[in-house]
């Protein structure tokens, strides 16, 4: 793909659908650069159509981007293997959220209307909140790769399946590995600061960890929420320069996450641990490839491959042979699409009420993830969990569990 978009072949004129579909797409790569993505879209033959949506303009276009990769190789992959056992080859039906609900919902109202078997994707919980509630009233089935609101899988919706840990899981995994951490050093950290966007995830952890944080023997000086997008960060670095605390958490999208810890190190702002959950950089290639210095020694609770998998490591040489970052969307996304490929072959169909019987009975284990085999209860994902990193002599590592750690954590941070 190029500066003009997907190239779609054996198609003659543009349906309105994949002309939508591809100029959106395009818009947001002219917006921050070529990506080198996968040129095949529409598999010729095709039986099987599959919705993919993400936020790939707007806001979060990044990560948006990076879930439709990982989607797409998936796809590639399938369709290159022969398509699904008995029904085909996959049509990728692409949807851009544009960053906002109702943009997801718009979409969704288009691929109910495609007839598509199942939709992938989502990313940003506000979206997925929507996205999953407009999916239900056709009974289609919708499988979130991240969102990790709790709410998206506790309304009793038949039709939603989560793939990821959700804010629960996650923040009560965080917390212990930190006061783990922490007891091992010789608890120096006893202060926190706690900086997050807020929208519903922010919002929502930081909620969470103002309940926990201080069960664990930590104090609150603050909680410093901000909208997406911000710009300038210098008074709230301020703040914690002034208050000098131990920790800082943050809890913010990929671009806030990054201009935070810049504005931090231009400051010099230097606490003894910057300790992120669901941190939007802090387990990202590319913001430790691009700002070094304000990466270093960063801790985060998130999702992450397992590193003793081959075929993830396979799956990042073959991302990063494509110039792009190896992420969390990229490899979730990915799963998440071979998920549905099993459950269609096991539903034999691609009717609705079928590919949800499949999903909610998958034993799914193919995945790249740290997991165990996909086990839904009321549609969260029982065999997904978080791992903690910290990004350590450029790289990022895995810290904890045990059974997945190829380093032992840093803190606190040397000065």
């Amino acid at each position: 793909m190029n500066q003009k978009g997907v190239i779609m072949p054996n198609q003659g004129k543009l349906s309105r659908r994949q002309f939508l579909a591809t100029t959106a797409f395009g818009a947001a790569v002219t917006a921050t650069g070529s990506i080198s993505m996968p040129s095949v879209l529409r598999a010729q033959g095709a039986s099987v159509k599959l919705g993919v949506l993400h936020p790939v303009t707007g806001a979060l276009s990044y990560s948006g981007q990076q879930g439709r990769l990982g989607a797409i190789l998936a796809i590639e992959e399938i369709n290159a293997a022969g398509g699904v056992k008995g029904l085909g080859k996959i049509d990728a039906i692409l949807g851009d959220a544009q960053s906002t609900p109702d943009g997801g919902v718009a979409e969704v109202e288009k691929m109910n209307s495609a007839n598509v078997c199942c939709i992938v994707g989502g990313y940003a919980s506000n979206i997925c909140l929507a996205t999953t509630q407009a999916a239900a009233r056709y009974e289609l089935p919708y499988v979130v790769d991240v969102g990790v609101a709790d709410g998206i899988v506790t309304r009793g919706l038949k039709n939603t399946f989560r793939f990821g840990p959700g804010f629960g899981v996650i923040s009560k995994t965080a917390l212990a590995n930190l006061a783990a951490i922490n007891e091992q050093a010789g608890k120096p950290a006893k202060t926190v600061m706690i900086v997050h966007e807020d929208s519903l995830f922010g919002s929502g952890l930081a909620k969470l960890l103002n309940a926990q944080l201080p069960q664990q023997g930590f104090e609150i000086l603050e909680t410093i929420p901000h909208p997406t997008p911000t710009r300038d960060f210098n008074n709230v670095v301020l703040k914690i320069k002034a208050q000098n605390p131990d920790l800082v958490i943050p809890a913010n999208y990929y671009n806030e996450y990054v201009l935070l810890a810049r504005t931090m190190q231009q400051q010099q702002v230097k606490p003894k641990g910057i300790y992120s959950v669901l941190g939007g950089a802090a387990s990202s290639y590319k913001f430790v490839k691009e700002f070094p210095d304000a990466a270093r020694y960063i801790m985060d609770c998130n999702h992450w491959f397992d590193p003793r998998s081959e075929k993830a490591l396979a799956l990042k040489k073959k991302v990063e042979s494509k110039d792009q970052f190896y992420t969390y969307e990229v490899y979730m996304n990915y799963s998440c699409v071979y998920l549905i490929a099993d459950a269609l072959e096991r539903a034999a169909s691609v009717d609705r009420a079928k590919v949800t019987d499949a999903l909610a009975s998958s034993t799914f284990s193919g995945h790249v993830m740290p997991y165990g085999p996909t086990k839904f209860v009321n549609g969260q994902n029982e065999g997904a969990a978080p791992v903690n990193t910290q990004v350590l002599d450029n790289d990022i590592k895995v810290i904890l569990p045990a059974a997945f750690a190829n380093a032992k954590a840093v803190f606190p941070r040397p000065a």
